[in-house]
């Protein structure tokens, strides 16, 4: 009997999820068909309609027989004739007739909330990188009012990123759908992706899709390159700033024949002058050299989609007390300078295969495949930390439909990810003779990591998106295990979406690599009760970090003098059941890595606003509070404290006005970030106020934009502790809370060819 109901219900799921229209609005273009998004989709005669998302997508309640009209601004509308057993459609627009000597202009949405998926995401497109000069992808959030992107350590240049009051290393990097930026490059892999080089970042809350692994706890965020096929033909990007940092970056791509394109992407920085204005004798940001170098081709058919590449990095970065040079490298101890030195080698390739299968409809394959060799080569004062690490990850997809309703899909697949970490750690002991090297500890480490996956998405009542998956994955050293995540969308009518996710993540945590920066300091380093100092051999292997993260998000939409105003409100809460602590705060002199004996979690509350206050005068303001707490393990008992050195509220405004024919474009953003604990105790740090500012004059094929950041001058005071006294165990520059460079001023140029 219970199976007969289960049939019943899977068959009436369907039939009420079939009472709508889906389908795609696709642009037509020289080299092929790309969707459109933000086209007016609407019945002949019915007030109302919707709008198609980021990817064209759309879908609207079916009206048997009925007339279907899509329109966008400059492109010749077109008109459909829908039958009873029309279910899915796909219509190409095309550019309408343009006039010489008008031109109309009306710019969309710069980040795009996208309500059509289950999952809650958000899209940062290219226009709104532009708002700022985005040099790297750590820049490229000054506008957004969920990731925070701040200096690890006051001497090294390192960056983190902070989502839903976590620290970054919970947050999955990817590039294009594949995992990237983990272990070793956790630090600096936001210096390793040139603004310029970027087409748009989708960030998404919470736990993500299980086809995208294990790993996203915080949330997700994935980088699209720039791509042969739509880039332009020829682009470069020029900019320096009065602290006399320079930066070159060149895009060409080239359109082989109908099927084959290629794109070449240049990028180098540069930083010579030493800065100091805090006069404690350290430079405030490190000198710095970064070559950078990738090729990409592409390959399509009606069938088949294949990309593939290469990237290459060369970066150096020196840093510490002024005067310090490389060759000084082995003068350690007292009466010698403090330096430090960060010598990175990155070489990347990656294969990527779509393939459409024409036999079945809606049913498509893809394979990912990406590569990584990281080698660095770094000291921080008498610490010697070398790392290369080795990684492969791979991917395979499999999508389709159950039975001949659209709108019930499935994914499956298989996983496999390889990390090899090849790891040495040394310092200094003093003897009678003078400093002496201990023996090195050399902490080798070998992951695989084979998973399988299945996920579900269903539509029903045209209104309710359910999306349910749960993958398989077994560790060689932490064993097997299961993740589950869902995601659910109610949308009762085309002005509110309410979203609702949930599910587990985990992640091995690589200690050395991912807290190198805490090396900055005078402390010894302890792991899993191993000190290490002159003792060969391997590390302990600490828990695999776990937890769940649940997440809701209401998005209204109200229409006010004929504008939308779009307001969003969400709420997150994540529980570790395992983590590992990085604790530099309860034991003198030391920093302790262990395992979390009690609780470990994190409430984030966040409220946006956007509004066309009037017309080309876009506001958008936020304010989002954490709670996040951590329990340490200290001599005098568990101790359950904030997490230290972040900011209780931030409060964001951002103001962006450009004028008709977008010939001149303002922006500018203020930033309001709360008080926070300080390490060692319950003293707290002051609330401060960063404001940034940019002005952008078009023209024809190129662009100027100058603008200043930090316009109020604010930096932390006293951001290192006993600079004075660089060799004793009371050094430390990895306290920080705030900016550590006062005022910027820059000037750049943008020049671009797209094609005909």
């Amino acid at each position: 009997m219970k199976y007969i109901f289960f049939v019943l219900c899977w068959w009436l799921a369907g039939t009420l999820s079939a009472q709508q229209l889906k389908g795609r609005v696709l642009e037509a273009g020289k080299d092929g068909n790309v969707g459109l998004p933000g086209a007016n989709v609407y019945w002949l005669g019915i007030p109302g309609g919707v709008a198609t998302d980021v990817d064209g997508n759309f879908a609207i309640e079916k009206r048997p027989n009925g007339r279907l009209i899509i329109s966008f601004v400059g492109y010749a509308s077109d008109t459909l004739e829908i039958g009873e057993k029309d279910h899915y459609i796909e219509v190409v627009l095309k550019a309408g007739h343009q006039l010489d000597e008008a031109k109309v202009f009306k710019r969309g949405q710069t980040t795009i909330m996208n309500t059509k998926s289950p999952v809650i995401e958000q899209v940062i497109t290219g226009e709104e990188l532009c708002k700022a000069a985005c040099c790297n992808l750590g820049e490229s959030f000054t506008t957004n009012a969920s990731v925070d992107v701040s200096y690890a350590d006051a001497v090294t240049g390192a960056k983190q990123i902070q989502l839903l009051g976590l620290n970054g290393k919970y947050v999955q990097m990817m590039t294009e759908n594949m995992p990237n930026f983990r272990g070793v490059s956790v630090l600096y892999g936001l210096n390793y992706v040139p603004g310029p080089w970027m087409s748009a970042i989708s960030v998404s809350k919470g736990v993500g899709s299980v086809t995208n692994g294990y790993e996203a706890i915080a949330g997700q965020i994935s980088v699209d390159y720039k791509k042969p096929q739509g880039s332009e033909k020829f682009y470069v990007n020029l900019y320096g700033s009065d602290e006399e940092m320079f930066e070159f970056n060149m895009n060409g791509s080239i359109h082989l024949n109908d099927k084959w394109s290629t794109a070449l992407l240049v990028h180098g920085d540069w930083m010579e002058k030493e800065h100091s204005m805090h006069h404690n004798g350290f430079l405030d940001m490190p000198k710095k050299a970064q070559y950078n170098l990738m090729n990409r081709w592409a390959y399509k058919t009606d069938a088949w989609f294949v990309q593939f590449g290469g990237k290459f990095l060369d970066e150096n970065r020196l840093g510490g007390q002024k005067g310090f040079r490389e060759e000084m490298r082995h003068q350690i101890g007292e009466g010698n300078l403090y330096g430090i030195s960060i010598n990175t080698r990155r070489y990347e390739g990656f294969l990527k295969v779509g393939y459409l299968m024409p036999q079945y409809e809606n049913t498509s394959m893809a394979l990912l495949v990406n590569y990584t060799d990281h080698d660095q080569e770094s000291y921080y004062g008498g610490y010697e930390y070398d790392a290369r690490q080795r990684s492969l990850f791979m991917n395979y997809i499999y999508q389709s439909i159950f039975g001949n309703n659209p709108n019930q899909k499935f994914s499956a697949g298989a996983s496999f990810n390889y990390d090899n970490y090849d790891e040495i750690f040394g310092d200094y002991k003093r003897t009678e003779n003078g400093l002496v090297k201990n023996t090195p500890v050399n902490p080798q480490r070998e992951e695989r990591v084979g998973g399988v996956f299945f996920q579900y998405t269903g539509t029903f009542w045209t209104k309710l998106t359910l999306m349910a998956g749960l993958r398989y994955d077994y560790h060689n050293l932490a064993g097997g295990f299961v993740t589950p995540r869902f995601h659910i969308a109610y949308m009762p009518d085309e002005m509110t979406t309410l979203k609702f996710s949930g599910g587990k993540g985990r992640r091995y945590a690589a200690v050395l690599a991912e807290n190198a920066y805490l090396l900055a300091s005078g402390r010894s380093v302890n792991v899993a009760g191993q000190l290490l100092s002159g003792r060969p051999g391997a590390l302990k292997n600490l828990d695999m970090e776990e937890a769940w993260n649940f997440g809701v998000l209401l998005n209204r939409k109200f229409l006010l003098f004929d504008r939308l105003l779009n307001i969003n409100l969400d709420y997150y809460r994540t529980d570790f059941s395992h983590q590992v602590v990085a604790d530099n705060e309860t034991r003198p002199g030391m920093i302790n890595f262990y395992n979390l004996d009690g609780d470990s979690y994190s409430n984030c509350y966040q409220v946006e606003i956007r509004y066309e206050l009037i017309p080309r005068f876009d506001i958008m303001g936020a304010y989002r509070y954490n709670d996040a707490r951590i329990t340490y393990s200290a001599p005098e008992g568990l101790r359950r404290v904030r997490t230290p050195l972040q900011s209780r509220y931030k409060g964001l405004i951002n103001l962006s006005y450009y004028t008709n024919m977008k010939k001149w474009q303002f922006d500018f953003t203020t930033q309001f970030n709360g008080p926070g604990r300080l390490p060692g105790g319950n003293q707290q740090f002051e609330s401060f106020q960063l404001m940034n500012a940019q002005v952008t004059k078009f023209f024809r094929k190129w662009s100027i934009y100058a603008g200043c950041e930090n316009i109020g001058d604010f930096t932390q005071k006293h951001p290192i502790i006993a600079a004075d006294a660089p060799w004793s165990v009371d050094f430390d520059a990895s306290r920080i809370w705030g900016p550590i460079h006062g005022r910027k001023f820059y000037v750049g140029l943008r020049l671009g060819f797209d094609r005909d």
